[in-house]
């Protein structure tokens, strides 16, 4: 497995030059960079402003391995629905220009005047035109497992199933609700056979399994990238080094 970093939260006001010194300082591999933030990798990059980006990371030590949009599919309205599908697929294009591998999408919870199972097949569905959008640019999407109820592995599981796609897998988010229903052990193994991505918090929470997390993932044969999403720090670097080191000691490494 490889430990990389979610640029949300910690790294959210650094250019991609600051980006890439505190990670090569600190052993993590790889990025996934967050919309709207300050290394202000968006679509309206030109060309050539793309082919930059890919160059620094191209020749630095860290790998660009994904981009976090904030793009979700369970809105009722057809016509947004339909331009969060179109601007995800901007997205894409975006990714593939500057090197990245995937885009992270996400539900972001069920409308109260719609039934449960149609928002599902409704996500579902517009992850396999996605899917096959994404595999024709040599990317795959990855579904955070996100928002009130849909963050709900079982609930993950049956987007993933209508979905139906070969490019389009699980972003495990690390969040109570995988210890909901009939347990963590139960919820994980529902998604491990799908999970393209690992979002992580803080390792010392006494509050979610880590120590299971990477026994598990390191089990079934994972081997993407666990992403560090943490709060900012006055001293990042020092934080980033402790957070390696626990990731590591956790699987017996250290």
């Amino acid at each position: 497995m490889h430990l990389g970093l979610v640029t949300y939260n910690l790294a959210g006001d650094w250019d991609i030059p600051t980006l890439i010194k505190n990670c090569e300082a600190t052993g993590f591999e790889g990025v996934e960079l967050r919309t709207t933030h300050a290394h202000k990798v968006e679509v309206n990059l030109s060309k050539e402003q793309r082919q930059e980006v890919r160059k620094r990371f191209a020749d630095s030590k860290v790998r660009l391995m994904g981009l976090g949009s904030a793009f979700d599919y369970h809105t009722p309205d057809q016509a947004k629905l339909r331009k969060d599908i179109d601007g995800t697929k901007e997205y894409i294009l975006l990714a593939e220009d500057v090197g990245a591998t995937g885009v992270k999408v996400r539900p972001n919870g069920f409308p109260k005047e719609v039934p449960e199972e149609k928002t599902l097949e409704q996500i579902g569905r517009s992850l396999h035109e996605l899917g096959d959008f994404a595999r024709s640019h040599g990317q795959v999407i990855r579904l955070e497992v996100h928002g009130t109820g849909t963050s709900f592995p079982p609930n993950i599981r049956k987007i993933l199933d209508v979905a139906d796609h070969p490019s389009v897998g699980a972003c495990w988010n690390s969040n109570a609700s995988d210890l909901a229903g009939k347990g963590w052990d139960y919820n994980f193994d529902l998604l491990k056979d799908k999970i393209f991505s690992v979002h992580m918090t803080d390792l010392f929470s006494e509050g979610y399994p880590y120590r299971k997390l990477l026994t598990r993932l390191n089990e079934s044969g994972y081997t993407g990238f666990c992403l560090a999403e943490i709060q900012p720090s006055t001293d990042p670097v020092r934080v980033m080094k402790y957070y390696r080191g626990l990731w590591l000691a956790y699987q017996g490494l250290l």
